[in-house]
């Protein structure tokens, strides 16, 4: 299998030059939207995990303290030259989203977006998600996923061996996902391509009482 940690790593330096004139607009929209799920307050300690070069960063509020992590340095290194363009205070850091450094129960949201597709193992990465969560903490999910009632056929497996090496899993699916990892999934909303992508927000435990 070619999707691996350190050929994600590689491709996404050779995309990163390129990454925004592909990914701005198509997924100004979505990104809006599963950011606006969120119940945001002042002071939230927020990790955007694959960060990419820092599209979400203009959609997230100013009253935060916000974290943001990719496996790839050019990545990481767009994402700290956009916060600066928008004047945010953001600790970027290279970091493999299965490996989080930072502690158990340290943030109070976690933004995951096209990061769940393409992770070599996602369960490693969302269970990763839910210990740096504290109790009733978010999670905010936006990604391309097979239907949760319609499992994968032998075509579409074939054809995910090409597409999982060079862009993206097309077989994963959200929900059975989020709950095998803990989550309590409390929207989940088609936002893209007839709902190929869609946005969830989903809870660590109950959700805490704000």
């Amino acid at each position: 299998m070619l999707n691996t940690t350190e050929w994600n790593r590689l491709r996404y330096t050779i995309y990163a030059p390129f990454y925004d004139a592909v990914a701005t607009r198509a997924f100004r929209r979505p990104r809006r939207i599963a950011l606006g799920q969120v119940d945001w307050e002042p002071g939230m300690r927020v990790l955007l995990v694959g960060a990419g070069t820092g599209l979400d960063l203009p959609f997230l509020p100013h009253d935060i303290e916000l974290h943001a992590t990719d496996i790839a340095p050019a990545m990481v290194k767009r994402t700290a030259k956009r916060a600066e363009a928008l004047r945010r205070d953001v600790e970027c850091v290279v970091m493999d989203a299965e490996a989080l450094s930072y502690p158990d129960e340290h943030f109070d949201a976690v933004v995951m977006h096209l990061i769940i597709a393409v992770m070599p193992d996602p369960q490693q990465g969302l269970a990763e998600a839910y210990r740096v969560l504290k109790p009733g903490g978010q999670l905010c999910v936006m990604d391309k996923f097979q239907p949760d009632e319609q499992p994968s056929g032998p075509g579409r497996r074939l054809l995910n061996q090409l597409t999982s090496a060079l862009a993206t899993d097309i077989t994963r699916q959200a929900q059975p996902l989020l709950t095998e990892a803990g989550f309590q999934i409390r929207h989940d909303e088609p936002v893209l391509m007839d709902g190929l992508f869609r946005a969830l927000l989903a809870y660590k435990d109950a959700p805490s009482k704000r």
